[in-house]
Protein backbone atom coordinates (compact mmCIF):
# COMPACT_ATOMS: atom_id res chain seq x y z
CA UNK A 1 0.00 0.00 0.00
CA UNK A 2 1.19 3.13 -1.06
CA UNK A 3 2.04 5.92 1.89
CA UNK A 4 0.02 9.36 0.92
CA UNK A 5 2.34 11.22 0.32
CA UNK A 6 2.27 15.20 1.91
CA UNK A 7 1.44 18.44 -0.43
CA UNK A 8 3.85 20.40 -1.73
CA UNK A 9 3.45 24.67 -0.91
CA UNK A 10 5.62 27.14 -2.85
CA UNK A 11 5.85 31.01 -2.79
CA UNK A 12 7.49 33.10 -4.77
CA UNK A 13 8.73 36.61 -3.57
CA UNK A 14 9.33 39.28 -6.46
CA UNK A 15 11.73 41.46 -4.82
CA UNK A 16 13.13 44.74 -5.60
CA UNK A 17 16.77 43.32 -5.81
CA UNK A 18 16.41 39.50 -6.21
CA UNK A 19 13.35 37.03 -6.80
CA UNK A 20 12.99 33.81 -4.43
CA UNK A 21 11.05 30.62 -4.68
CA UNK A 22 10.37 28.90 -1.69
CA UNK A 23 9.23 24.85 -1.68
CA UNK A 24 8.35 22.98 0.90
CA UNK A 25 6.19 20.06 2.56
CA UNK A 26 4.58 19.30 6.04
CA UNK A 27 6.68 16.48 7.66
CA UNK A 28 6.03 15.34 11.66
CA UNK A 29 4.41 18.99 11.91
CA UNK A 30 7.32 20.80 10.89
CA UNK A 31 8.63 22.41 7.50
CA UNK A 32 10.74 20.59 5.83
CA UNK A 33 12.49 23.09 2.56
CA UNK A 34 12.53 21.20 -0.40
CA UNK A 35 13.86 24.29 -2.86
CA UNK A 36 15.38 27.53 -2.58
CA UNK A 37 15.66 29.28 -5.74
CA UNK A 38 17.68 32.76 -5.90
CA UNK A 39 18.43 35.26 -8.78
CA UNK A 40 19.69 38.38 -8.04
CA UNK A 41 17.01 40.97 -11.08
CA UNK A 42 17.92 44.19 -9.38
CA UNK A 43 14.50 45.38 -10.55
CA UNK A 44 14.46 48.36 -8.62
CA UNK A 45 17.30 49.33 -10.26
CA UNK A 46 15.70 49.44 -13.61
CA UNK A 47 13.86 52.00 -12.25
CA UNK A 48 14.11 55.82 -13.68
CA UNK A 49 13.58 59.49 -12.71
CA UNK A 50 10.22 58.53 -13.64
CA UNK A 51 9.40 55.74 -11.90
CA UNK A 52 9.68 53.55 -15.36
CA UNK A 53 10.95 49.56 -15.06
CA UNK A 54 13.58 49.35 -18.04
CA UNK A 55 13.30 46.98 -21.10
CA UNK A 56 16.45 45.58 -19.65
CA UNK A 57 15.09 44.80 -16.47
CA UNK A 58 11.60 43.68 -17.12
CA UNK A 59 13.36 41.08 -19.01
CA UNK A 60 15.55 39.83 -16.41
CA UNK A 61 12.75 39.44 -14.34
CA UNK A 62 11.11 37.41 -17.29
CA UNK A 63 14.46 35.08 -17.59
CA UNK A 64 14.14 34.21 -13.94
CA UNK A 65 10.65 33.76 -13.88
CA UNK A 66 10.61 30.77 -16.95
CA UNK A 67 12.97 29.12 -14.94
CA UNK A 68 10.61 29.31 -11.62
CA UNK A 69 7.22 28.27 -13.91
CA UNK A 70 9.08 24.47 -14.84
CA UNK A 71 8.87 24.01 -10.71
CA UNK A 72 5.15 25.02 -10.52
CA UNK A 73 4.36 22.69 -12.84
CA UNK A 74 3.99 20.15 -10.17
CA UNK A 75 2.20 21.91 -7.00
CA UNK A 76 -1.42 22.20 -6.56
CA UNK A 77 -2.68 25.56 -7.66
CA UNK A 78 -4.10 26.32 -3.77
CA UNK A 79 -0.83 25.92 -2.60
CA UNK A 80 0.79 28.41 -4.44
CA UNK A 81 1.52 32.47 -3.22
CA UNK A 82 3.00 34.94 -6.18
CA UNK A 83 4.09 38.38 -4.26
CA UNK A 84 5.30 41.40 -5.71
CA UNK A 85 6.69 44.19 -3.44
CA UNK A 86 8.00 47.62 -3.61
CA UNK A 87 9.90 48.09 -6.53
CA UNK A 88 6.23 46.48 -9.09
CA UNK A 89 4.54 48.52 -5.96
CA UNK A 90 6.10 51.90 -7.26
CA UNK A 91 6.85 51.51 -11.49
CA UNK A 92 4.11 53.18 -13.23
CA UNK A 93 4.50 49.82 -16.38
CA UNK A 94 4.17 47.33 -13.77
CA UNK A 95 0.97 46.21 -15.34
CA UNK A 96 3.60 45.38 -18.34
CA UNK A 97 5.70 43.61 -16.53
CA UNK A 98 2.96 41.31 -14.56
CA UNK A 99 0.88 40.55 -17.25
CA UNK A 100 3.85 39.07 -19.23
CA UNK A 101 4.92 37.60 -15.75
CA UNK A 102 1.41 36.01 -15.06
CA UNK A 103 1.40 34.44 -18.38
CA UNK A 104 4.84 32.81 -18.23
CA UNK A 105 3.78 31.24 -14.42
CA UNK A 106 0.39 30.50 -15.13
CA UNK A 107 -0.72 32.03 -12.04
CA UNK A 108 -1.79 35.20 -10.44
CA UNK A 109 0.59 37.51 -9.54
CA UNK A 110 -0.41 39.53 -5.99
CA UNK A 111 1.18 43.27 -5.55
CA UNK A 112 1.05 43.78 -2.04
CA UNK A 113 0.85 47.12 -0.08
CA UNK A 114 3.67 47.91 2.57
CA UNK A 115 1.47 46.95 5.37
CA UNK A 116 0.79 43.60 4.25
CA UNK A 117 4.27 43.11 3.20
CA UNK A 118 5.46 43.61 6.57
CA UNK A 119 2.55 41.93 8.31
CA UNK A 120 3.33 39.26 6.36
CA UNK A 121 7.16 39.35 7.53
CA UNK A 122 6.55 39.86 11.05
CA UNK A 123 4.36 36.06 10.36
CA UNK A 124 7.19 34.57 8.84
CA UNK A 125 9.56 36.06 11.52
CA UNK A 126 7.14 34.65 14.61
CA UNK A 127 7.11 30.89 12.70
CA UNK A 128 10.50 30.42 12.71
CA UNK A 129 12.58 32.22 14.86
CA UNK A 130 12.74 31.52 18.99
CA UNK A 131 13.10 34.18 21.76
CA UNK A 132 10.17 35.55 24.55
CA UNK A 133 8.30 38.92 24.66
CA UNK A 134 8.15 42.30 22.56
CA UNK A 135 10.13 41.44 19.31
CA UNK A 136 11.26 44.57 16.83
CA UNK A 137 11.44 43.18 13.35
CA UNK A 138 13.95 44.76 10.66
CA UNK A 139 13.62 43.64 6.71
CA UNK A 140 15.93 45.85 4.71
CA UNK A 141 15.13 44.92 1.12
CA UNK A 142 15.72 46.47 -2.28
CA UNK A 143 13.16 48.90 -2.41
CA UNK A 144 11.62 48.97 1.01
CA UNK A 145 12.87 48.59 4.84
CA UNK A 146 9.91 46.85 6.62
CA UNK A 147 9.99 47.82 10.82
CA UNK A 148 7.59 45.29 12.71
CA UNK A 149 7.11 45.04 16.82
CA UNK A 150 4.70 42.32 17.94
CA UNK A 151 4.79 39.74 20.72
CA UNK A 152 3.61 36.39 19.96
CA UNK A 153 2.19 36.04 16.21
CA UNK A 154 0.25 39.35 16.88
CA UNK A 155 2.13 42.64 15.22
CA UNK A 156 1.24 45.71 16.81
CA UNK A 157 3.23 48.38 14.88
CA UNK A 158 3.63 47.97 10.84
CA UNK A 159 5.72 50.36 8.62
CA UNK A 160 7.23 50.21 5.40
CA UNK A 161 9.59 52.99 4.35
CA UNK A 162 10.61 53.92 0.86
CA UNK A 163 14.33 52.84 1.14
CA UNK A 164 16.50 49.90 0.01
CA UNK A 165 19.90 48.61 -0.42
CA UNK A 166 19.48 49.07 -4.22
CA UNK A 167 17.78 52.33 -4.19
CA UNK A 168 20.55 53.55 -1.44
CA UNK A 169 22.96 51.95 -3.69
CA UNK A 170 21.87 54.51 -7.09
CA UNK A 171 21.47 57.61 -4.43
CA UNK A 172 24.34 57.56 -2.23
CA UNK A 173 27.62 55.15 -3.41
CA UNK A 174 26.14 56.32 -7.08
CA UNK A 175 30.14 56.90 -8.00
CA UNK A 176 30.98 53.84 -6.63
CA UNK A 177 33.28 55.65 -3.91
CA UNK A 178 33.33 53.80 -0.39
CA UNK A 179 34.17 57.34 1.52
CA UNK A 180 33.45 59.02 4.91
CA UNK A 181 30.90 61.64 3.30
CA UNK A 182 29.60 58.53 0.82
CA UNK A 183 28.23 56.56 4.41
CA UNK A 184 27.33 60.28 6.01
CA UNK A 185 25.43 60.85 3.36
CA UNK A 186 23.41 57.27 3.38
CA UNK A 187 23.40 56.92 7.26
CA UNK A 188 21.74 60.71 7.64
CA UNK A 189 19.01 59.86 4.49
CA UNK A 190 17.76 57.48 6.53
CA UNK A 191 17.58 58.60 9.61
CA UNK A 192 15.67 61.49 7.96
CA UNK A 193 13.11 58.56 6.30
CA UNK A 194 12.93 57.01 9.84
CA UNK A 195 12.30 60.21 11.75
CA UNK A 196 8.17 59.92 11.41
CA UNK A 197 8.36 56.95 13.19
CA UNK A 198 11.24 56.65 15.83
CA UNK A 199 8.89 58.21 19.08
CA UNK A 200 6.09 55.74 18.41
CA UNK A 201 8.65 52.63 18.16
CA UNK A 202 10.61 53.73 21.14
CA UNK A 203 7.12 54.48 23.12
CA UNK A 204 6.42 51.07 22.49
CA UNK A 205 9.57 49.43 22.84
CA UNK A 206 10.59 45.55 22.81
CA UNK A 207 12.70 43.02 24.75
CA UNK A 208 14.33 41.63 21.75
CA UNK A 209 15.43 42.59 18.16
CA UNK A 210 15.86 40.57 15.25
CA UNK A 211 17.06 41.13 11.35
CA UNK A 212 15.19 39.50 8.21
CA UNK A 213 16.84 40.51 5.14
CA UNK A 214 20.03 39.48 3.15
CA UNK A 215 22.01 42.56 4.96
CA UNK A 216 21.51 40.77 8.40
CA UNK A 217 22.53 37.59 6.99
CA UNK A 218 25.84 38.64 5.49
CA UNK A 219 26.59 40.55 8.36
CA UNK A 220 26.81 37.23 10.36
CA UNK A 221 28.61 35.45 7.71
CA UNK A 222 31.19 38.46 8.20
CA UNK A 223 31.16 38.27 11.77
CA UNK A 224 31.24 34.48 11.90
CA UNK A 225 34.20 34.43 9.33
CA UNK A 226 36.52 36.91 11.66
CA UNK A 227 35.73 35.25 14.67
CA UNK A 228 32.99 37.22 16.34
CA UNK A 229 29.95 36.01 17.70
CA UNK A 230 25.95 36.14 15.50
CA UNK A 231 25.15 38.89 17.72
CA UNK A 232 25.23 42.30 15.83
CA UNK A 233 26.05 45.88 17.89
CA UNK A 234 26.33 48.82 16.94
CA UNK A 235 29.99 49.03 17.01
CA UNK A 236 30.55 46.21 14.88
CA UNK A 237 28.60 48.07 12.31
CA UNK A 238 31.10 50.41 12.27
CA UNK A 239 33.69 48.16 12.24
CA UNK A 240 32.94 46.96 9.14
CA UNK A 241 31.63 50.88 7.98
CA UNK A 242 35.91 51.20 8.38
CA UNK A 243 36.82 48.25 6.62
CA UNK A 244 34.73 49.18 3.80
CA UNK A 245 36.03 52.41 3.85
CA UNK A 246 39.31 51.17 3.59
CA UNK A 247 38.34 49.67 0.32
CA UNK A 248 38.23 52.94 -1.42
CA UNK A 249 35.83 51.55 -4.40
CA UNK A 250 32.92 49.66 -4.74
CA UNK A 251 34.17 47.55 -7.15
CA UNK A 252 37.49 46.67 -4.88
CA UNK A 253 35.30 45.88 -1.55
CA UNK A 254 37.19 43.04 -0.30
CA UNK A 255 36.08 42.11 3.46
CA UNK A 256 36.23 38.53 5.14
CA UNK A 257 33.24 36.97 4.73
CA UNK A 258 31.42 38.67 2.32
CA UNK A 259 30.34 36.70 -0.89
CA UNK A 260 30.63 38.18 -4.29
CA UNK A 261 27.08 38.17 -4.75
CA UNK A 262 26.12 40.40 -1.51
CA UNK A 263 29.02 42.95 -2.29
CA UNK A 264 27.18 45.26 -4.51
CA UNK A 265 24.55 45.83 -2.39
CA UNK A 266 26.26 45.45 0.95
CA UNK A 267 27.96 49.21 1.91
CA UNK A 268 23.88 50.79 1.38
CA UNK A 269 22.26 48.26 3.34
CA UNK A 270 25.03 48.40 5.94
CA UNK A 271 24.35 52.14 6.06
CA UNK A 272 20.23 51.87 6.54
CA UNK A 273 21.08 49.10 9.22
CA UNK A 274 23.50 51.65 11.26
CA UNK A 275 20.81 54.87 10.68
CA UNK A 276 17.84 52.20 12.51
CA UNK A 277 20.31 51.18 15.45
CA UNK A 278 21.31 55.17 16.02
CA UNK A 279 18.07 56.01 15.29
CA UNK A 280 15.79 53.38 17.32
CA UNK A 281 19.25 53.22 20.06
CA UNK A 282 18.80 49.10 19.17
CA UNK A 283 21.43 47.44 21.31
CA UNK A 284 21.77 44.03 19.58
CA UNK A 285 19.98 42.01 17.10
CA UNK A 286 20.18 38.31 15.95
CA UNK A 287 19.03 36.55 12.68
CA UNK A 288 15.41 35.54 12.72
CA UNK A 289 14.92 32.29 10.97
CA UNK A 290 11.90 33.57 7.95
CA UNK A 291 10.98 36.66 6.80
CA UNK A 292 8.45 36.84 3.66
CA UNK A 293 8.31 33.94 2.40
CA UNK A 294 8.08 32.14 4.97
CA UNK A 295 5.24 34.30 5.86
CA UNK A 296 3.28 33.05 2.99
CA UNK A 297 3.84 29.43 3.22
CA UNK A 298 2.37 29.33 7.00
CA UNK A 299 -0.52 31.20 5.98
CA UNK A 300 -1.10 28.60 3.29
CA UNK A 301 -0.75 26.02 5.95
CA UNK A 302 -3.82 25.63 7.80
CA UNK A 303 -2.92 22.66 9.95
CA UNK A 304 0.17 24.23 11.57
CA UNK A 305 -0.52 25.62 15.32
CA UNK A 306 -0.09 29.15 16.91
CA UNK A 307 2.26 27.58 19.13
CA UNK A 308 5.86 28.28 20.50
CA UNK A 309 8.08 27.93 17.50
CA UNK A 310 10.96 25.99 19.69
CA UNK A 311 8.58 23.65 21.39
CA UNK A 312 7.42 22.33 17.72
CA UNK A 313 10.80 21.91 16.15
CA UNK A 314 11.49 19.89 19.66
CA UNK A 315 8.41 18.05 18.97
CA UNK A 316 9.10 17.49 15.52
CA UNK A 317 12.27 15.97 16.03
CA UNK A 318 11.60 13.91 18.80
CA UNK A 319 8.40 12.12 16.52
CA UNK A 320 10.78 12.10 13.65
CA UNK A 321 13.41 10.17 15.65
CA UNK A 322 11.28 8.16 16.97
CA UNK A 323 12.76 9.76 20.61
CA UNK A 324 11.41 8.16 24.06
CA UNK A 325 9.30 11.71 24.96
CA UNK A 326 8.51 10.58 28.41
CA UNK A 327 11.75 9.83 29.69
CA UNK A 328 13.46 13.01 27.73
CA UNK A 329 10.98 15.34 30.21
CA UNK A 330 12.64 13.50 32.86
CA UNK A 331 15.31 14.08 32.41
CA UNK A 332 14.36 17.63 31.53
CA UNK A 333 12.76 18.60 34.50
CA UNK A 334 15.95 17.16 36.47
CA UNK A 335 18.04 19.22 35.27
CA UNK A 336 15.89 22.60 35.04
CA UNK A 337 15.14 21.46 39.08
CA UNK A 338 19.03 21.34 39.65
CA UNK A 339 19.76 24.70 37.80
CA UNK A 340 17.17 26.33 40.07
CA UNK A 341 19.01 25.22 43.17
CA UNK A 342 22.36 25.88 41.71
CA UNK A 343 20.41 29.69 41.66
CA UNK A 344 20.00 32.35 39.22
CA UNK A 345 23.89 33.86 39.56
CA UNK A 346 25.13 30.68 38.48
CA UNK A 347 24.39 30.71 35.34
CA UNK A 348 23.03 33.77 34.58
CA UNK A 349 22.38 34.36 30.76
CA UNK A 350 18.15 34.46 29.97
CA UNK A 351 18.74 31.48 27.34
CA UNK A 352 20.63 28.84 29.48
CA UNK A 353 17.49 27.55 30.74
CA UNK A 354 15.96 26.79 27.28
CA UNK A 355 19.13 25.64 26.11
CA UNK A 356 19.82 22.95 28.78
CA UNK A 357 15.91 21.88 28.91
CA UNK A 358 16.31 21.42 24.83
CA UNK A 359 19.34 19.57 25.44
CA UNK A 360 17.75 17.29 27.94
CA UNK A 361 14.76 16.75 25.71
CA UNK A 362 17.03 15.54 22.64
CA UNK A 363 20.05 14.30 24.22
CA UNK A 364 18.83 10.39 22.68
CA UNK A 365 18.97 11.75 19.74
CA UNK A 366 22.23 10.17 18.77
CA UNK A 367 20.87 6.46 19.58
CA UNK A 368 18.61 6.77 16.67
CA UNK A 369 21.81 6.46 14.66
CA UNK A 370 23.41 4.06 17.32
CA UNK A 371 24.35 3.47 20.66
CA UNK A 372 28.48 3.77 20.13
CA UNK A 373 29.30 7.46 19.60
CA UNK A 374 26.01 8.41 19.74
CA UNK A 375 27.14 11.73 21.21
CA UNK A 376 28.66 12.26 17.37
CA UNK A 377 25.96 11.26 15.85
CA UNK A 378 23.76 13.74 17.62
CA UNK A 379 26.00 16.77 16.95
CA UNK A 380 26.07 15.85 13.63
CA UNK A 381 22.71 15.73 13.51
CA UNK A 382 22.17 19.08 15.40
CA UNK A 383 24.61 20.58 13.36
CA UNK A 384 22.75 19.46 9.81
CA UNK A 385 19.28 19.94 10.79
CA UNK A 386 17.05 22.68 10.44
CA UNK A 387 16.10 23.83 13.80
CA UNK A 388 13.42 26.52 13.41
CA UNK A 389 13.71 28.96 16.40
CA UNK A 390 17.40 28.32 17.28
CA UNK A 391 19.64 30.77 15.85
CA UNK A 392 23.21 29.08 14.27
CA UNK A 393 25.38 29.99 17.63
CA UNK A 394 22.43 28.04 19.92
CA UNK A 395 22.50 25.07 17.04
CA UNK A 396 26.10 24.85 17.90
CA UNK A 397 25.99 24.85 21.48
CA UNK A 398 23.23 22.25 21.90
CA UNK A 399 25.88 20.12 18.82
CA UNK A 400 28.28 20.42 22.11
CA UNK A 401 26.12 19.37 24.90
CA UNK A 402 24.77 16.78 23.37
CA UNK A 403 28.48 15.83 22.15
CA UNK A 404 29.30 15.15 25.56
CA UNK A 405 26.33 14.57 27.70
CA UNK A 406 27.49 11.13 28.40
CA UNK A 407 30.97 8.72 29.37
CA UNK A 408 34.12 10.71 28.58
CA UNK A 409 33.92 14.22 29.65
CA UNK A 410 35.30 17.36 27.45
CA UNK A 411 34.41 21.13 27.80
CA UNK A 412 31.92 22.84 25.27
CA UNK A 413 34.17 24.66 23.05
CA UNK A 414 33.25 26.51 19.18
CA UNK A 415 30.26 28.24 20.46
CA UNK A 416 29.11 31.70 20.63
CA UNK A 417 25.23 31.12 22.45
CA UNK A 418 26.84 31.25 25.72
CA UNK A 419 30.29 31.98 28.34
CA UNK A 420 32.25 29.50 27.92
CA UNK A 421 32.02 29.07 32.05
CA UNK A 422 28.28 28.96 31.51
CA UNK A 423 28.07 26.70 28.48
CA UNK A 424 30.43 24.02 30.79
CA UNK A 425 27.68 24.67 34.18
CA UNK A 426 25.03 23.06 31.92
CA UNK A 427 26.97 20.98 30.61
CA UNK A 428 27.68 19.49 34.35
CA UNK A 429 24.17 19.44 34.91
CA UNK A 430 22.77 17.94 32.09
CA UNK A 431 25.38 15.19 32.37
CA UNK A 432 23.92 14.66 36.53
CA UNK A 433 20.40 14.75 35.13
CA UNK A 434 21.36 11.89 32.72
CA UNK A 435 22.62 10.00 35.66
CA UNK A 436 19.86 10.58 38.24
CA UNK A 437 16.93 9.15 35.07
CA UNK A 438 19.20 6.18 34.67
CA UNK A 439 16.40 3.39 35.36
CA UNK A 440 13.77 5.49 32.92
CA UNK A 441 11.39 5.53 36.25
CA UNK A 442 9.90 8.60 37.29
CA UNK A 443 9.31 6.76 40.31
CA UNK A 444 13.03 5.65 41.05
CA UNK A 445 14.40 9.69 40.67
CA UNK A 446 15.58 10.36 43.36
CA UNK A 447 15.31 13.62 45.48
CA UNK A 448 18.51 15.55 45.39
CA UNK A 449 20.11 18.50 47.22
CA UNK A 450 22.52 20.48 44.93
CA UNK A 451 24.94 23.52 46.33
CA UNK A 452 26.82 25.47 43.94
CA UNK A 453 29.76 27.54 44.69
CA UNK A 454 31.92 29.30 41.53
CA UNK A 455 33.38 25.80 40.43
CA UNK A 456 32.38 23.09 43.50
CA UNK A 457 28.96 21.02 43.21
CA UNK A 458 27.93 19.21 45.75
CA UNK A 459 25.15 16.52 45.15
CA UNK A 460 23.16 15.09 48.47
CA UNK A 461 20.78 12.22 48.12
CA UNK A 462 18.95 10.85 50.87
CA UNK A 463 20.59 8.55 53.52
CA UNK A 464 21.22 5.33 52.89
CA UNK A 465 20.06 5.78 48.84
CA UNK A 466 23.79 5.29 47.82
CA UNK A 467 24.27 1.66 49.64
CA UNK A 468 20.19 0.78 48.38
CA UNK A 469 21.79 1.49 44.88
CA UNK A 470 24.89 0.46 44.10
CA UNK A 471 25.23 1.19 39.76
CA UNK A 472 23.47 4.53 40.83
CA UNK A 473 26.49 4.95 43.20
CA UNK A 474 29.46 3.47 40.95
CA UNK A 475 28.36 5.54 37.99
CA UNK A 476 28.07 8.90 40.19
CA UNK A 477 31.24 8.07 42.01
CA UNK A 478 32.56 8.15 37.94
CA UNK A 479 31.19 10.83 37.05
CA UNK A 480 32.39 12.94 39.98
CA UNK A 481 36.11 11.60 39.08
CA UNK A 482 35.89 12.76 35.85
CA UNK A 483 34.32 16.51 36.84
CA UNK A 484 37.54 16.92 39.34
CA UNK A 485 39.68 15.58 36.38
CA UNK A 486 38.41 18.93 34.71
CA UNK A 487 39.18 21.58 37.79
CA UNK A 488 35.41 20.89 38.37
CA UNK A 489 34.99 19.57 42.09
CA UNK A 490 32.03 17.53 42.01
CA UNK A 491 31.40 15.70 45.42
CA UNK A 492 28.23 13.10 46.01
CA UNK A 493 27.11 11.94 49.51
Amino acid sequence: MENARSPLYAAIDLGSNSFHMLVVREVEGSVQTLAKIKRKVRLAAGLDSQRHLSDEAMQRGWDCLSLFAERLQDIDTNNIRIVATAALRSAKNADIFIANANRILGHPITVIKGEEEARTIYHGVAHTSGGKGKRLVVDIGGASTELIIGEGFDAAALTSLDMGCVTWLEQHFKDRSLTETSFKSAIEGAKQVLQPIVARYRELGWDICVGASGTVQALQEIMIAQGMDEVITLAKLHRLRQQAIGCHQLEELDIDGLTLERALVFPSGLSILIAIFEALEIESMTLAGGALREGLVYGMMKSMRKKDIRKRTIESIQSRYQLDTMHAQHVADTAENLLTQCGEEWVSEPIAKDMLITAAQLHELGMSIGFKQDGEHAAYLIKHLDLPGFTRAQKQLLAEMLRHYREQLHGVSAQNALSTISANRLLRLLRLAVILCHRRDQSAIPGVTLKASAKALTLSLPANWLTENPLMSAELALEAQRQCDHNWPLTVS
